[in-house]
């Protein structure tokens, strides 16, 4: 066995700021910007700076303030600092207290002040403008990032307490990645007109890999899966794209919350991790991690009860929506739950202020632990101020309008909460977390929204590939946040074989700063579905659109769409018989007027990665208030979500929607329901659904109606989160049928059979350094003989700022 040299953790980040420091040559204090000459480097003094004292005098009275020395700062401006006007007794406290002030405004290097006669004499030395910030030596991280995160810039002020602030930044930011003897050197060239350049000379040094990952004290489970657990990862030749696996004591840390949210969450409520050391290996490159645990014994929940003095809750009804049973296996988490449970019961019932407080009871015999939850109404807190931090594009209104809070409101819990799905709502944000900060009283709370932002402009790709060789291609440009307004902007162009669109779109999500989205659709699309269906559209369309919410999470639009149609089948094939007659019947113009709603039910708990809850949509859409075609058009969508783990989420989606003419009208063959591709996966575009089935034609006739389930199953795929690639089974069933009996009328080979579809396989996702790729893999279950499938499909995007 190698062997291995024990290190104390606490002392790892000491000693590397002390290896630091040694190599700083100390100046004088009167040499804080250096003693060297122009255009030469010399170390910035780590020695503490001296304590100013002023010399002793008896007290006088000073008539006139004289400053010298300055070269930037108006001598006014030193005045206003001093806390001595002409006029003024001054004695030897006084003139101590004038220059720790001086010192304290951190613009000056060097201060002096005596009394001579009836004058106060200040001299001063100005600290120097910091020229440009140069980084030497760095090349395992980049300039940038250093940049990013020290906080002297060009053009402020040079000082030294600054300087060494940085030092232990630069010195942390290469400890978290794993270097722990990295040093650090700031050094100064000096220039003329006052002012220097700042250099940090630094030595990375090697970075510390981990050896072994080692666990003491474990029964239950085996070390491969508590490795599963912990963040620190073992070194290895072939992690490429991993920084996991270099020494971090701040990670290993964290490892110890993580195990024991492990164990706490399998029934252990006794685990505790006894120790966890850090041993370096002699050639100084590696550490092996030891956690030394207690895992103790497995308990369930006992009794279980909720105890208020509030008289507008009842105990009773609280425990019945409690999600812990007397019976179930202790978890940790399943507390964590109970409190937002009761917390936002407590504020659905008018109680903003509530505070709740689990107690534990451990009965060591039977291995149970009774939980009471005490709830209790909390100090009243307001609103002292709301601060947004993160947005670098988007604008605070367009955040602040989106909070269910304002400044002076009372602080309510579930409002945060309700602000933070709206804000992820947006889709303008990557994180979204809105936390409390003590206000200047003990009865006002600061809110800090910080946000941080993500791509929300799009430029798309998609790309469809059949069994018959049919591709389609997708190119789109949009801006969600256009501006950082909040406005959303489209302009998309698709091209292909069988779609050509371009079209414009624009929404207001909060027009003239009401609840009110507003928005308008132009455009011109060409679906060309000779090859599938005998015909090519094309159109011509203008949609206006208004939508408003209803309460907290419904949602209505309402649009009204005027559209040309053009029906086009080739005549000579018409002439010819090659093409159905059915298909043929559909040829010519059409004006339609369109008025519909959708309405949006959305109760999920969490807009982008649900992993409880559901949404539904209803829409209907009526043709022939105006126009030349009369029809109504109802379609409707409800989908369900459950979580098993953050990785097993499970969903099952239901569509279905249904079209009928009206006035005597027939549903013409554009306006029908085709599916397939993107929406039944397994089949081509169009694939499915009533066809004339005459071997000359094969052709595709749509339906008037379809019903669809949908379910998906997220899997665990145990790749690093970095690697940005997931993967789910899913399985589709179906129907697609009931053309207008008009339309079939003397056609015995049309078929129409509301045959049930359905297809299975797997999905992957995969967020390229190219954008997001999704690969279909899908295997027809069951179908009818004059149906069209496919195995695979594929569609990327790409995504800009």
């Amino acid at each position: 066995m190698m062997p291995i040299t024990r290190v104390k953790r606490p002392a790892l980040l000491p000693s590397a700021l002390f290896l630091a420091a040694l190599a700083f040559a100390p100046l004088s204090h009167a040499q804080t910007v250096g003693a060297a000459p122009a255009q030469s480097s010399a170390p910035v003094s780590t020695a503490p700076s001296p304590t100013p004292i002023a010399p002793a005098i008896q007290s006088s009275v000073v008539k006139r303030i004289v400053v010298e020395g300055n070269e930037r700062i108006e001598t006014a401006t030193i005045q206003s600092y001093l806390p001595i006007a002409p006029g003024d007794t001054v004695d030897s406290a006084k003139l101590n207290l004038a220059l720790k002030t001086l010192y304290r405004t951190d613009l000056f290097s060097d201060v002096r002040v005596d009394v001579q006669g009836d004058n106060l004499i200040v001299k001063v030395v100005e600290n120097p403008i910091i020229n440009q910030v140069i980084f030497e030596g760095n090349s395992a991280l980049s300039a940038d990032k250093i940049r990013d995160e020290v906080e002297i810039h060009p053009r402020s002020l040079f000082t030294r307490s600054r300087v060494l602030e940085d030092v232990q930044r630069i010195v942390e930011l290469y400890r978290r990645s794993g270097r722990i003897s990295a040093v650090v050197t700031p050094k100064i060239v000096q220039l003329p007109q006052k002012r220097v350049d700042l250099v940090f000379e630094i030595s990375e040094g090697p970075k510390t890999g981990i050896l072994r990952v080692n666990f003491l004290g474990n029964k239950e489970f085996g070390d491969a899966a508590l490795r599963d657990v912990v963040v620190t990862k073992e070194s290895a030749w072939y992690k490429f794209f991993t920084s996991n696996d270099n020494f971090d004591p701040d990670r290993i840390e964290y490892d110890r919350e993580q195990l024991r949210k492990y164990y706490t969450n399998k029934g252990y409520y006794d685990f505790r991790v006894v120790s966890s050391v850090a041993e370096l290996t002699p050639n100084q490159r590696s550490f092996a991690v030891t956690y030394t645990m207690d895992e103790g014994s497995k308990y369930k929940f006992g009794k279980v009860t909720v105890k208020t003095d509030l008289k507008k809750l009842n105990a009773s009804l609280l425990q019945l929506i409690l999600p812990i049973k007397e019976g179930q296996l202790y978890r940790s988490d399943k507390i964590e739950s109970a409190v937002d449970t009761l917390t936002f019961a407590a504020g659905a019932s008018g109680f903003a202020f509530v505070d709740i407080r689990p107690r534990y009871t451990a009965n060591r015999q039977n291995h149970t632990i009774d939980v009471v939850f005490e709830i209790k109404e909390g100090p009243r807190v307001y609103v002292e101020r709301i601060d947004i931090v993160g947005n670098t594009q988007t604008l605070d209104p367009v955040i602040r309008q989106e909070l269910r809070l304002a400044e002076g409101d009372a602080y309510n819990r579930v409002l945060v909460d309700r602000s933070k799905t709206e804000l992820r709502r947006l889709g303008f944000f990557k994180t979204v977390d809105i936390t409390q900060i003590a206000g200047s009283a003990p009865d006002k709370t600061i809110l800090q929204v910080k946000v941080q932002e993500q791509p929300t402009g799009e430029l798309s790709f998609g790309a469809g590939y059949s069994s018959v060789d049919r591709l389609l291609l997708d190119i789109g440009i949009s801006q969600k946040n256009f501006r950082g307004t909040g406005d959303d902007v489209r302009i998309r162009a698709s091209v292909g074989s069988l779609r050509q669109q371009i079209d414009f779109s624009y929404t207001n999500p909060r027009f003239q700063g009401r609840d009110l989205r507003v928005g308008y659709d132009i455009g011109y699309s060409r679906f060309d579905y000779t090859n599938v269906s005998g015909f090519d559209e094309g159109s011509l369309f203008a949609t206006v659109r208004a939508g408003f919410p209803l309460n907290v999470n419904t949602f209505l639009d309402t649009h009204y769409t005027i559209r040309e149609d053009d029906v086009t089948v080739d005549d000579s094939s018409c002439a010819a018989g090659v093409i159905s007659e059915v298909i043929c019947d559909q040829r010519g113009k059409s004006l339609v007027s369109e008025v519909g709603f959708t309405l949006f039910l959305d109760k999920r708990n969490d807009p982008i990665h649900p992993t409880r809850g559901f949404y539904t949509r209803f829409a209907q859409d009526l043709a022939g208030l105006g126009g030349d075609v009369r029809y109504l058009k109802t379609e409707a969508t409800a989908a369900t979500y459950y979580g098993f783990t953050p990785e097993w989420v499970l969903s099952v989606t239901g569509s279905g929607g249904y079209i009928a003419g009206w006035g005597g009208d027939n549903i013409r063959i554009n306006d029908r329901f085709f599916k397939g591709g993107d929406s039944f996966p397994g089949f081509q575009i169009a694939g499915l659904g009533p066809r004339d089935t005459n071997p000359s034609f094969q052709e595709a006739l749509g339906g008037n109606l379809y019903g669809i389930v949908a379910t998906e199953l997220s899997i665990p795929n145990h790749l690093p989160e970095q690697y940005g690639i997931r993967t789910s089974f899913f399985t589709d069933v179906g129907t697609l049928g009931l053309v207008d009996k008009d339309v079939k009328a003397g056609q015995p080979t049309v078929k129409d059979d509301l045959g049930l579809r359905a297809s299975a396989g797997i999905s992957v996702f995969w967020t390229s350094p190219l954008g997001p790729i999704r690969l279909d893999f899908s295997q027809v279950l069951a179908k009818e003989t004059y149906d069209k499938t496919e195995a695979f499909r594929f569609s990327t995007a790409t995504q800009f700022q």
